[in-house]
């Protein structure tokens, strides 16, 4: 099928450059000359894993440009995976769906399907009929909802080989069109309302969360006890109505998606007329678990004043470049604020970390950043940490303290080596 995508962020182009590799004919448009210019020549302008290789693969089914009318008019269906940013009171800035809607509406001279694939808040759909009945007289066409579970790493697999494909319709055609986009892919597709499908996706990223936050809070109360969560977590996690994952306590989870549709999905429940207290919850622990690992290290370290403070990870996960939200980004502002001097490593993102946290010394490796250093300290659990020189390290740091936001270590172990071993909740 030809198929249009608008927005070419982490969500639109891997949506595009991967309908491309299920054969459909794919225009991506993006408002941004420069990224356009980049995809043009193949140069994805984020980093995800694969992503190269897909474009170049399929680039014969691609096309990129910045104009929304070569997309309405070369494809039946249009795919909106445009920003959704928050706004200060939390609720999700929807301008630049509406502005691609109405010049969608501007440009149309037969039927089009609009599918949301940006995460909006329940109600969006209807927005966008309401928009659409406004600007387009006599002219057919259908709005469905295909809300996206892309991890950031890892999103190529998780669009080819899905978990389950969610889509919301209200008509045979619009059902029809995208049972045939998605024929394809061997995984269970879900067809709902549009409301529902709506709901499905932020439920299910405020719930992983909420797991998150559970088991930071957990931590907490397991090193006021003496416990050790990784024990407690594998023990939950046996459970198969509980299930092991996202039960790794850490400083917190950030990125794109889980704070903002968090927030969004709190306020629209607020509008609607329900205090979904327990998502405000789940913030606050987020935002807890942060403060409480800088005061270990304002405990270990006595004075942070002066102290050389050797960072490594940046990127709010592995495998990304993201720097949205990233709990690195709060941490490092307090060892900043309490005088603390940081040296920092990151294997791929601190070309964007530079841009929020430009008061930091970057070096060029893990042992840069621990030589001289009086602790060293991680923050996100890429492969290239776990498997350092550990004893190199040692070698190199001023003192030999971890502390280790990721519990990537295995206390026991890193005291035998002569470590000060500080993790999250052991």
């Amino acid at each position: 099928m030809d198929i249009g995508v608008i927005g070419c962020g982490y969500v639109g182009l891997v949506t595009g450059a991967c309908l491309a590799e299920l054969g459909h004919s794919v225009i991506c448009v993006d408002s941004n000359d420069r990224k356009i210019e980049m995809l043009k020549m193949l140069k994805p302008p984020i980093y995800e894993p694969g992503l190269s290789t897909l474009l170049e693969k399929n680039k014969k089914r691609l096309t990129f440009t910045t104009k929304i009318s070569d997309a309405v008019k070369g494809a039946p269906v249009i795919f909106i995976a445009v920003g959704t940013p928050s706004k200060g009171s939390g609720d999700a800035d929807l301008s630049q769906v509406e502005n691609v809607v109405s010049e969608i509406a501007g440009c149309m001279d037969s039927y089009r399907l609009i599918v949301e694939k940006s995460t909006v808040p329940v109600q969006t759909g209807m927005k966008i009929k309401s928009v659409m009945e406004m600007r387009v007289k006599g002219i057919p066409f259908d709005v469905a909802s295909n809300p996206e579970f892309l991890r950031e790493g890892t999103a190529i697999d998780d669009f080819l080989h899905p978990d389950r494909v969610v889509i919301g319709v209200e008509t045979g055609k619009a059902k029809d069109i995208m049972k045939k986009i998605y024929e394809p892919i061997s995984a269970p597709i879900i067809f709902t309302d549009i409301k529902s499908a709506e709901i499905i996706k932020h439920a299910s990223n405020s719930f992983l969360a909420t797991k998150i936050s559970f088991i930071n809070a957990v931590s907490i109360v397991c090193e006021l006890a003496g416990a050790n969560v990784e024990e407690v977590a594998r023990g939950m996690g046996l459970d198969r109505r509980i299930g092991d994952r996202f039960l790794n306590a850490g400083v917190g989870f950030g990125g794109s998606c889980f704070p903002k549709d968090i927030s969004a999905f709190r306020r629209i429940s607020d509008k609607l007329g329900y205090k979904f207290n327990l998502l405000k919850e789940t913030e606050r622990i987020n935002e807890l678990i942060k403060k409480k690992f800088v005061e270990k290290m304002e405990e270990v370290l006595w004075n942070l004043n002066g102290k050389i403070i050797g960072v490594l990870g940046l990127a709010f996960k592995p495998n990304t470049d993201d720097m949205r939200s990233a709990p690195s980004i709060d941490i490092i502002n307090g060892l900043l604020e309490d005088g603390a001097r940081v040296v920092a490593y990151d294997p791929v993102a601190m070309g964007n970390a530079k841009e929020v946290l430009p008061e930091i010394d970057y070096k060029n490796d893990i042992y840069e950043v621990a030589n001289g250093a009086d602790c060293l300290v991680i923050l996100t659990e890429w492969d290239v940490f776990r498997n350092m020189d550990i004893q190199k390290v040692k070698n190199l740091l001023k003192t030999p303290i971890i502390f280790d936001g990721r519990n990537i270590f295995e206390r026991e172990k890193m005291e035998e080596l002569g470590f000060i071993y500080i993790g999250v909740g052991v």
